[in-house]
C-alpha cells in the first residue's frame, strides 16, 4: 500500500496536482501580502511578488487545457439529452476561459502587446463563470440522484456486502461532487470580481479564502486513494 509520500509524489505528478499546490501558494501569498501591507512593507512586496509568480506559472502550466472540455464533449457528453445540453454549456465555458486564458498569461509576461489583458481577462472570467454555474447544476442533479438512490437501497433493507458497496459508492460520489461544488462556487466568486467588480468579492480576504477553498477542494479531489 502506498505510503503518504508515494501518494505525494503520484499528486504532484499530475497536472491538477501540482495546479492546486501553487494555487496554495498564490492566495496565501495575497493574504499574507493584505496581512503585513502596512506594518511590514518590505514582507508584504515580497508576498507580492510570490503572488504573481504562482498566477503566472500556473498560467504556464494550464497550456493546452482548453482541449479537455473538448474531449469531453467528445467523448461523453452525457447521458441524456438535459444531461448533454448542461455537458456543453459547462464545457464550452471552460474551454473559452482557458483558450483566452493562454492569451492573457502572453499578455502579462510581455509576449503580445499588454493592452489586451483586460479584455482577455474578461473574456476568460466570463467563459469561466459560465462553466462553473452548470457544472454545479450538473453536480446538484446528480447529487439529488444519488440521495433517491441510496434511500432506495436503505428502504430494501437488504443487508449485503453488495447493498453496502453500493451505498458507499454513492456516498463517495456525493462528497466529490459537494468538493466539486465549493471549488466551482469559490472560483465563480473570484471571476465575478473580475467581471463585475464589487466590494465583497474583490476584498482581498474574500479572494483569498475563496481560492485556498477552490484549491483544497481540488487537493482532496486529486488525491490518490
Amino acid at each position: 500500500m502506498n505510503d503518504t509520500v508515494d501518494k505525494l509524489v503520484i499528486f504532484l505528478a499530475k497536472r491538477d496536482g501540482i495546479d492546486k499546490l501553487v494555487k496554495t501558494f498564490q492566495y496565501v501569498s495575497k493574504l499574507i501580502n493584505w496581512h503585513v501591507e502596512t506594518t511590514y512593507p518590505d514582507i508584504a512586496t515580497r508576498a507580492k511578488q510570490w503572488e504573481v509568480a504562482s498566477g503566472l506559472s500556473r498560467k504556464a502550466f494550464r497550456t493546452g487545457r482548453s482541449l479537455t472540455g473538448f474531449n469531453t464533449l467528445r467523448r461523453s457528453p452525457g447521458t441524456s439529452p438535459g444531461f448533454r445540453l448542461l455537458a456543453v454549456l459547462a464545457n464550452s465555458g471552460e474551454m473559452v476561459y482557458f483558450f483566452f486564458d493562454h492569451f492573457l498569461w502572453l499578455a502579462r509576461i510581455g509576449v503580445i502587446n499588454a493592452k489586451y489583458a483586460k479584455r482577455m481577462s474578461f473574456i476568460s472570467a466570463f467563459g469561466e463563470s459560465v462553466g462553473y454555474v452548470f457544472f454545479v447544476i450538473s453536480d446538484f442533479i446528480l447529487i439529488t440522484r444519488g440521495l433517491k438512490a441510496e434511500r432506495r437501497l436503505l428502504i430494501e433493507e437488504k443487508d449485503s456486502k453488495e447493498t453496502e458497496g453500493e451505498i458507499n459508492k454513492i456516498r463517495m460520489d456525493r462528497i466529490m461532487r459537494l468538493m466539486g461544488v465549493a471549488a466551482n462556487i469559490a472560483d465563480l466568486i473570484i471571476a465575478i470580481a473580475e467581471i463585475e467588480p464589487n466590494p465583497f468579492c474583490n476584498h482581498t480576504v474574500t479572494l483569498g479564502i475563496s481560492g485556498l477553498v477552490s484549491a483544497w477542494a481540488g487537493w482532496y479531489r486529486n488525491w490518490p486513494s
